[in-house]
């Protein structure tokens, strides 16, 4: 059962390509003087495409900047391949990544809790590469190759990067052999989809190879208002001329237009009793005419060349622009009150928000390499540079409208009982109330039509200030082996500079600098078993952590830059043992680790200042993890993880919050998916799968008033695969049970229902 993996050129008179449906080989005969790279020594930078069919990965090339097998890695790192986002219909990342042990999702958005540790980088890794742009709309996953999550603070890789763990996604690259993929698909909430996969050699020496993908959806959702439509089109060139020199140049088109949803609202609490249910999980505080839209354009190229058998040079660059095209309702996070100031749980107060901007993002990493080995020590030495650039170009802008108008004809942003008689007033339910710039939403009668906006006075109209991060870092890494001992050291020295007002009166200009290193020992029990220790320290400059929750946004807009609070620094200590059985067709990891981070900054959460930050001293988190992926059986596949989280809030300017959870982060969750293809001969064209997620109560993030609760859910789906065609049909069920769940919550006017029993029909041809 041999693993095809490309990485060096070589003659082969024979390649495994596996039958639809199937992860293991059968025999082709190709032409002898075709190009394919196998599983001897792997390529330093992904240029050529993986041909291997099943739930497994086994290398990575972003964790070190270089190729390691994940067997050799001190660290934990899973991975979500092309297979299993296929067999499970994973569209979109979130759908992806909620099987991972440790991973659960914060809303809607593009946003995650990892280890306990809620995502504030905004952006997203690609190839190894960060990007920057609004994590609003899901991103969708019809050019990725496999999906990585690498755990704890990896920032002496990927420079700024989240405490908890990043996610990287690894797009398709070209294939030296020739196939074509299209599937089209249908499923609830008026869903549309349709993707293709083209790749192939565009001249007959192979040495030039491509690859096209592109996806499209349409579909609304079981949320009132909301729609996710979504266009993306990579194409992507590898020119391979010979054993020495590899380059690769893709690019992503994506345009993206829906709406924001910002969750269910629900009746506030009553006697310290709250009903999740109290509202149905359709329900929208948004409007008819309300959308977001998104367009960006990524250009990526990496280079590779040996100039001896020992020393090679890699160098990739990334540019990205993005542009943003905003109009929405939301609420303003607080209920209305009557002009007694009595809270009124059926009303939730309102705001109007335009935005328009554009930002583009410069990546550049180079580094060289140098094998050599000094008597029985084995050495990998690797020196680099990196650069991060990002530019928020001048012109954009935001107009906001919010508070109370007055008899005076202008508004107020906060109601001030004593001043009552100076405040316009309506009627609702037989009680006054002071008149909101906005109307309020109405729980007991939602009212979902179009809003004329030039009702309402802005009462905001802001430039969004132009700004300019730089990130300029210099790093030095080994991977030494020594017998069946190998270590991983490495230390980046890392420079930031936050321009506010870039290029415009009142420029002003804020520094960090830190030393980032990274320890890592790994030890081979037997020949399937290693185990490993690592310690190593993440940073996050606070410009790189207030676009996110639990901030949200507050110093976006503001000209005086957040990198003149404390950075955000952090730690993990990890423990941990990875296996490969029955001749590498089972993967098995088991991980412990305690992470720690310092300052914090996150929303003060008072209504009459929504905007105001304040920097929580200490977080920790402690857990285990466990991870299963491979063959059990000849036609049977699974994929399962656990995850046991105590993530704490060590210090806080609330002393009542010492000692308490971590929000938003379940302590136990645990998920299972499989797949199994009939051998018998009256069922050989079938297939079934079968997933199941557990995931234990939460905290909201900005009230401890009410818990979400856990949940269980069950997935199923049918595969019928005919033996004599290259065509799949695919069903998948979701949540099957039709349970009722959320997967988070902010507080009473946002949570985050899941979706109720959906399907997806999918048929796919190959040819």
């Amino acid at each position: 059962m041999n693993r095809i993996v490309y990485c060096m050129l070589i003659p082969l008179a024979t390649l495994s390509v596996p039958a639809f449906g199937q992860t293991r080989a059968t025999e082709q005969v190709v032409d002898p003087d075709t190009i394919v790279l196998i599983n001897h020594e792997l390529q330093t930078v992904e240029v050529v495409g993986r041909i291997d069919r099943d739930y497994q990965s086994d290398y990575s090339f972003s964790a070190t900047r270089s190729a390691i097998r994940n067997q050799e890695l001190p660290q934990a790192l899973s991975t979500i391949t092309k297979e299993l986002i296929a067999d499970r219909q994973a569209f979109q990342l979130a759908d992806a990544v909620k099987i991972v042990s440790g991973v659960a999702p914060s809303s809607f958005y593009n946003q995650y809790n990892i280890r306990g540790i809620s995502q504030n980088e905004e952006g997203q890794i690609i190839n190894g590469m960060r990007t920057r742009q609004y994590y609003f709309l899901q991103p969708i996953t019809s050019n990725i190759e496999r999906v990585e999550v690498l755990k704890g603070p990896a920032s002496v890789t990927f420079s700024s990067v989240d405490p908890g763990g990043s996610i990287n996604m690894v797009t398709k690259k070209p294939l030296a052999t020739e196939r074509r993929e299209v599937a089209m698909s249908v499923g609830s909430f008026s869903t549309l989809r349709t993707t293709l996969d083209f790749t192939g050699p565009l001249n007959e020496s192979k040495t030039l190879l491509y690859r096209l993908n592109a996806g499209l959806q349409q579909g609304r959702s079981y949320r009132d208002l909301v729609k996710n439509n979504a266009l993306l089109v990579s194409p992507s060139i590898s020119y391979i001329p010979d054993n020495k020199t590899a380059i690769n140049a893709e690019m992503i088109f994506s345009n993206s237009t829906g709406t924001l949803d910002r969750g269910q609202p629900i009746f506030g609490a009553t006697a310290g009793v709250t009903d999740l249910n109290s509202t149905p999980i359709s329900l929208n505080l948004g409007a008819a005419n309300d959308f977001f839209k998104s367009k960006e354009v990524i250009v990526m190229t990496g280079v590779s060349h040996k100039f001896t058998e020992k020393i090679g040079v890699n160098v990739s660059y990334m540019k990205q622009t993005w542009t943003e095209n905003l109009q929405e309702h939301r609420t303003t996070n607080a209920f209305a009150v009557d002009i007694d100031n009595q809270s009124m749980s059926n009303l939730a107060t309102m705001q109007f928000v335009q935005r328009q901007q554009y930002w583009n993002t410069d990546n550049l990493n180079a580094y060289f390499t140098v094998d050599f080995t000094t008597g029985t020590v084995q050495h990998k030495v690797l020196a680099g540079y990196d650069l991060s650039r990002w530019n928020k170009s001048k012109g954009g802008g935001q107009n906001s409208a919010r508070g109370y108008l007055l008899t005076d004809g202008t508004v107020a942003n906060a109601f001030v009982p004593a001043n009552a008689a100076g405040y316009q007033t309506i009627t609702v339910d037989g009680k006054t109330l002071p008149k909101p710039n906005v109307p309020n939403f109405n729980l007991n009668n939602p009212s979902y039509t179009i809003r004329n906006v030039d009702d309402y006075v802005l009462n905001g109209r802001t430039a969004v200030p132009s700004a300019m991060t730089r990130t300029d870092a210099v790093y030095l890494q080994e991977h030494v082996k020594i017998g069946k001992w190998s270590a991983l050291l490495s230390l980046r020295r890392e420079w930031f500079e936050d321009i506010t007002n870039y290029e415009a009166p009142g420029e002003g200009s804020f520094e960090n600098a830190a030393w980032i290193p990274r320890v890592g020992i790994t030890y081979e029990v037997i020949k399937q078993i290693h185990v490993y220790a690592t310690y190593l320290e993440g940073y996050q400059p606070q410009s790189n952590t207030v676009s996110l929750m639990p901030s949200t946004g507050a110093f976006f807009w503001d000209p005086n830059s957040p990198a003149r609070f404390k950075p955000l620094i952090s730690d993990l200590k990890e423990l941990g043992a990875k296996g490969e059985f029955f001749e590498g067709s089972v993967t098995m990891t088991v991980a412990a680790y305690e992470i720690n981070q310092e300052n914090i900054l996150i929303n003060a959460n008072l209504p009459e200042y929504p905007d105001s930050l304040v920097q929580r001293g200490a977080d920790r988190s402690r857990g285990v993890e466990w991870e299963l992926a491979g063959y059990l059986l000849p036609g049977l596949q699974l994929t399962a993880s656990y995850s046991h989280i105590d993530a704490r809030i060590i210090e806080d300017d609330d002393e009542t919050l010492h000692g308490k959870r971590k929000e938003n982060t379940p302590v136990n969750s645990a998920s299972v998916w499989m797949r199994y293809n009939f051998s018998q001969a009256a069922l050989r064209d079938i297939g079934v799968g079968l997933g199941v997620q557990y995931s234990g109560a939460k905290v909201p993030w900005f009230t401890r008033a009410f818990e979400v609760p856990d949940y269980t859910v069950l997935d199923l789906a049918l595969y019928y695969t005919p033996s004599k065609a290259n065509m799949q049909l695919a069903l998948n069920v979701n949540n099957v049970l039709n349970t009722t769940y959320w997967i988070g919550a902010q507080n009473y006017l946002r949570l985050f229902p899941a979706a109720p029993r959906n399907f997806m029909l999918t048929a796919t041809y190959k040819f």
